[in-house]
């Protein structure tokens, strides 16, 4: 469901794609790769890779299926193309397709939460970003169940834009959803901290511009998108632990 912005800026519509995040929330130009750093089965942090699954803080019980999965948009369910506003642009992220397949099978409502500082900076416009979601839609078969931006810059110091929790608690209300039995699933620390934030549960994938400091901070990190659901939907084989 789209539409133009409401109370407090928000709007229907992850980040710009173009920054990686700083340890103060602001963001940085580039970022190093892809951090080896993972989550050991007692919580403590351990070198090693992400395998073919996840490293977890813990594993999700089978029953505690989650009421609702956020994603970010950008480097998470589609490939980041900085500030864009041309929907031929958009591709898919690798598993995004049938993780949101997975998500549908089992009845769960599937939305995305975004930072898009480009309508604020005016490098896009509010129906640039609606296009863009609308091709995002029609590449996963339907529309999605929420979408919800914040247009603002980091200088604006709004209560929506990623870390803060607006995104998040404004699509579990839409949902009619408790914010704590939301998953949010992102790249980078914003999507992190917006989830904490709002008492969501976060999940990272990581890409080449997540900082090894987000990977070490993360409550689960997963090596792909579609690992990542698994490990939402409580499939134990999706999750590695280093011994």
């Amino acid at each position: 469901m789209n539409g133009a912005p409401g109370a407090g800026g928000l709007a229907q519509e992850s980040g710009d794609g173009s920054f990686a995040e700083d340890p103060g929330g602001g963001r940085v130009a580039g970022g190093p790769g892809r951090s080896r750093v993972a989550r050991g089965p007692g919580g403590e942090r351990v070198a090693g890779g992400l395998g073919d699954g996840c490293v977890a803080g813990g594993p999700y019980d089978e029953d505690a299926v989650p009421g609702a999965v956020l994603f970010d948009r950008d480097d998470t369910l589609i490939v980041d193309v900085p500030y864009n506003g041309d929907p031929g642009r958009v591709r898919l992220m690798p598993g995004a397709r049938e993780a949101v397949r997975l998500l549908r099978a089992r009845g769960i409502p599937v939305g995305v939460v975004s930072n898009q500082s480009g309508i604020g900076r005016g490098l896009l416009t509010e129906a640039d970003v609606l296009e863009v979601n609308a091709r995002v839609d029609a590449l996963l078969g339907r529309p999605l169940d929420v979408w919800v931006h914040c247009p603002h810059t980091p200088q604006d110091g709004c209560g929506c834009r990623k870390p803060a929790p607006g995104l998040v608690l404004e699509a579990a209300r839409r949902l009619g959803v408790p914010p704590d039995r939301c998953v949010v699933i992102g790249d980078i620390g914003a999507d992190m901290g917006a989830a904490r934030a709002a008492g969501a549960r976060g999940v990272l994938v990581p890409t080449t511009r997540t900082l090894p400091a987000e990977v070490a901070s993360a409550p689960d990190v997963c090596r792909d998108l579609l690992g990542a659901v698994r490990h939402v939907l409580g499939r134990p084989s999706t999750v590695r632990r280093p011994v």
